[in-house]
């Protein structure tokens, strides 16, 4: 195969002579002024770039107040280097590492704009691009070479440059779709190997892989799914490895969404459109990921006005966004392209998706982010976004937010509700602060009570599912201090008759102060376990079970009432069984109650629990004592 691609070259260079000659003969034909266009990230022709410079370095008067256009660089950038300011400057779509310190000290630009946008900036002339700077694969024997793992922004800067370079590269992958191009529209080509750009990130794998652990509860068999680039992203695709006919439709795809396809974990079999196949417009990954991608029909890279188009993408049914920010605030606007004032990386496509999920039926957006910076110094939850901060997401965009300590859902949640949902995600070094911000900016009830420390800490170990005897699926888990409108929902929704049993009282209202005291615990002195049915992106509380511990005697007071409607049910059983496991391991000696006399299912289920039960009857209450076998 590589000989005949050999052959096929050397072909094409008996047809097409004036197409191949030295590089200084090819970068004479760049003018003072242009507007030069190089490909993306990991699709950068590093030789191309390189030679370019090292023409200007010998020809120092050839090429001056360029323009160079990027949407992002991970490779080389020497064009912002400031020996070479009177010679070029950088404008970015996206700010890479690369290039953060030329935008942000002002010896480079950046351009915010939906990365859809883009091929239409282009094509309206409103971003005239003079030269483009490509790499592609090995030309076929009818003379077409793919843009590899960059098609994005690329195509469109080949169609209206006046003058398009190649860099032949043997080592970029033949990918399907609609990056192929022919050599007729390439006016000069440079045949050099070289490796492509990989893509690596590392960051604190533990946190990584407990946001991943938490997002792929949220990820259902069947859905299509877009993902953000970072640790994170394949910390979540590294989860979701027992899910079955997966679909992708997203613009980057890595190393982590090759490895679920390589497992069939990834088919496409139930996208609503381009079935069977997985749609990207680039990638950014391994030496063995671009090999995957070669001639592989099961892959298409499309332009990004069409991956990236909210329009497109609503099309999918249950269609799953998953992206990173750099700061939430506590009213559930985003930014991930900038930390205040400094400009760290860019609007990008994750705003075309988020959007375009939103739009889709049974769609959903989610948004993670470790819940600390700088080693743990700053909180990523904040007030408010930072003063000079880019708003990428709004409050309309984002329906979860995933950190390492939980899940918040935002979507039709007032602000006191959001705030509360992310103080529950947020570090526990920051709870106490971010409570009393949200204090003074109104955002929650003043009198809003809080538990620093362990203490106040939600216990996610103790979320358990069970199922009742009468095939009831229960998500018991326990309570959280954001689920006070939940209590208050399925308070109001009891009977006279089961508040009355309950607490043994003729008062029916449950204001925020009384709900506080259900919701607010210290999980050490306390447990307070619901019975959750999960109805999509809903809980449904079907029950309540908790005990508080009496130091004196080393045993718990415990109660719990059902919903009317799913009394006898066996969701009390359940609810008492897993509240008598938890009191064991704790130490516990058991359990006291107060029961209603006319309340004989209650004391029925006490008793069925093989406890050693002493009753006392006062007036109309019977006082159990029950110990534990």
């Amino acid at each position: 195969m590589a000989g005949k691609k050999s052959n096929t070259l050397a072909q094409l260079k008996k047809k097409y002579p004036e197409k191949f000659v030295s590089d200084s003969n090819i970068f004479i034909n760049i003018q003072r002024g242009s507007r030069i266009f190089i490909s993306t990230a990991c699709g950068e022709p590093q030789y191309l770039v390189n030679s370019l410079i090292k023409y200007v370095k010998s020809h120092p008067k050839a090429i001056f107040d360029a323009e160079v256009f990027h949407v992002w660089t991970l490779g080389v950038a020497p064009y912002t280097d400031e020996k070479f300011q009177k010679n070029f400057r950088h404008n970015s779509f996206f700010v890479g590492k690369n290039t953060r310190n030329a935008v942000n000290q002002g010896m480079a630009d950046y351009t915010p704009v939906f990365l859809s946008n883009i091929p239409s900036l282009f094509y309206r002339g409103f971003v005239p691009i003079d030269v483009a700077l490509i790499q592609v694969s090995s030309p076929d024997e009818h003379g077409y070479m793919s843009l590899g793992i960059s098609v994005d922004i690329v195509k469109a800067a080949t169609e209206v440059a006046s003058l398009v370079i190649a860099q032949v590269n043997s080592t970029m992958p033949r990918v399907h779709g609609d990056g192929f191009i022919h050599i007729k529209d390439i006016d000069f080509l440079i045949p050099f190997d070289e490796p492509l750009l990989e893509y690596k990130e590392k960051a604190d794998n533990r946190i990584a892989q407990q946001i991943g652990k938490y997002v792929s509860r949220l990820i259902q068999d069947g859905d299509t799914i877009q993902v953000g680039y970072g640790s994170i992203p394949n910390a979540v695709l590294s989860n979701l490895a027992n899910k079955k006919n997966l679909g992708v439709h997203t613009e980057l795809l890595g190393e982590g969404l090759v490895n679920l396809m390589k497992k069939g974990v990834i088919n496409n079999s139930k996208k609503s459109i381009n079935r069977g196949k997985t749609i990207a417009t680039f990638s950014m990954g391994n030496k063995e990921t671009y090999e995957f991608l070669h001639d592989n029909p099961s892959v298409e890279f499309r332009t990004v006005d069409y991956t990236n188009n909210p329009l497109i993408i609503a099309q999918h049914e249950n269609m799953v966004a998953i992206n990173s920010a750099l700061e939430i605030d506590l009213t559930g606007q985003a930014s991930a392209e900038s930390i205040g004032k400094t400009f760290y990386s860019g609007i990008g496509g994750q705003a075309d998706f988020m959007r375009g999920s939103v739009l889709s039926k049974n769609g959903k957006t989610i948004l993670t982010l470790p819940s600390t910076a700088e080693k743990g110094k700053l909180s990523r939850i904040v007030p408010n976004i930072k003063e000079g901060a880019g708003v990428t997401l709004n409050r309309g965009d984002i329906h979860y937010v995933v950190t390492e300590y939980g899940i918040a859902y935002l979507h039709g949640k007032n602000i006191r509700e959001r705030a509360m949902e992310l103080i529950g995600i947020a570090h526990p070094d920051f709870r106490s602060w971010l409570i009393k911000e949200a204090k003074k900016q109104n955002y929650i009830y003043k009198d809003q009570a809080f538990i620093p420390g362990k203490e106040g800490e939600y216990p996610e170990d103790l979320e358990k599912i069970k199922v009742t005897r009468t095939g009831i699926e229960l998500l018991l888990r326990p309570v959280k201090i954001s689920d006070e409108p939940l209590l208050k929902e399925f308070f109001y929704s009891l009977s006279d008759k089961s508040l009355y049993k309950r607490f043994v009282s003729q008062r029916k209202d449950m204001p925020h102060e009384r709900l506080q005291e259900f919701v607010v615990i210290d999980y050490s002195r306390e447990i307070i376990i619901l019975a959750i049915k999960k109805k999509k992106e809903k809980e449904e509380l079907l029950g309540i079970g908790q005990y508080g511990i009496n130091q004196d005697n080393h045993t718990a007071e415990v109660a719990f009432v059902i919903r009317d409607d799913l009394q006898n049910k066996g969701i009390g059983s359940e609810l008492l069984s897993y509240l008598t496991h938890l009191a064991k391991k704790q130490g516990l000696l058991g359990f006291t109650a107060e029961v209603l006399v006319e309340n004989q299912h209650m004391l029925h289920l006490f008793e069925k629990m093989g406890f050693d039960i002493e009753k006392k009857i006062n007036e109309d209450v019977y006082e159990l004592k029950m110990g534990f076998k």
